[in-house]
């Protein structure tokens, strides 16, 4: 099973922009500009020292009720960031614009920066956050359950035969993923491989009765960005002509801490629609 692969330099740890951050010395003031990575920050433990946040970051709820909001991922307020005078920041390379965050590395002294594109790196990305962060304990905890889901989707994937599924993020256009996105690896070590094969753009657009279509099996509708709702699904399964269903879009998506949860809900979906299919179809499930 997959260790993580980053190894603490002399000169510190280093992030997706390759620069290297010293354990952290002095009070730790921490802004989080990336959801799923503010709620890694509580749950090794740093709560107490995130003092600021996007407005897309919910969870945990009760944790942050308390915490400041600083805009959007895309739109943040550069002068509520300053007023925080935070220490650190963290931000994602697809989730936040170059520009902001040039522009906050003026005044922010440390800017880590993330770029998870499979469940496993998020084993790098625990242990980034725990060395600088001094979490150590709390980041080879996480990397331990990590293992643990990993190996159960693998079980999974090794167990059924795989599909290739549409996964829809958006309508009007309608919009898929392409398969060098977390999503599609995150669906592929439940043996689900999303489809396109291949795309020059990470979300295309699609219209439905494109000829790679007839290879789909299964269409899930995401809860986000675009949040599909139950009233979609014959719609949907009506144009593809194929099974559609719901999919919990932060199980997919979020990496950080939710990729442990993400992993489980994707192997316990994947064994509940085959078992689904072959009750329907009037196979007997071992």
């Amino acid at each position: 099973m997959p260790q993580s692969s980053l190894e603490q330099a002399p000169s510190g740890w280093v992030d997706a922009a390759g620069t290297h951050h010293r354990p952290a010395d002095g009070p730790v003031r921490i802004v989080s500009l990336v959801p799923s990575l503010t709620e890694l920050v509580c749950d090794l433990g740093l709560g107490d020292q995130l003092v600021g946040r996007t407005g897309f970051c919910v969870h945990p709820r009760s944790r942050l009720r308390a915490v400041p909001k600083v805009g959007g991922t895309k739109d943040v307020r550069l002068d509520a960031v300053r007023a925080l005078a935070p220490s650190h920041l963290i931000v994602n390379i697809d989730e936040n614009t170059r520009e902001a965050v040039d522009a906050l590395g003026r005044f922010v002294p440390h800017v880590i920066v993330t770029h998870p594109c499979a469940p496993e790196d998020n084993f790098d990305l625990y242990a980034l956050f725990g060395g600088v962060f001094g979490c150590e304990a709390q980041a080879a905890a996480l990397a331990a359950d990590l293992r643990a889901a990993l190996a159960e989707a693998q079980a999974v994937a090794s167990a059924l035969p795989a599909e290739q599924v549409l996964y829809l993020i958006w309508r009007k256009p309608w919009m898929t993923i392409a398969r060098e996105t977390y999503i599609a690896a995150m669906l592929a070590r439940v043996g689900w491989m999303s489809l396109p094969v291949a795309s020059s753009v990470r979300y295309p657009e699609l219209c439905f009765g494109e000829q790679w279509l007839r290879d789909v099996d299964r269409v899930f509708l995401s809860t986000e960005p675009y949040r599909f709702r139950e009233r979609d699904l014959a719609e949907v399964a009506a144009l593809a002509g194929r099974p559609a269903a719901l999919i919990d879009g932060e199980m997919a998506s979020w990496y950080g801490s939710r990729a442990i949860a993400g992993l489980r809900y994707l192997a316990e979906l994947r064994r509940s629609s085959s078992a689904s299919a072959a009750s329907a179809s009037g196979v007997r499930m071992a």
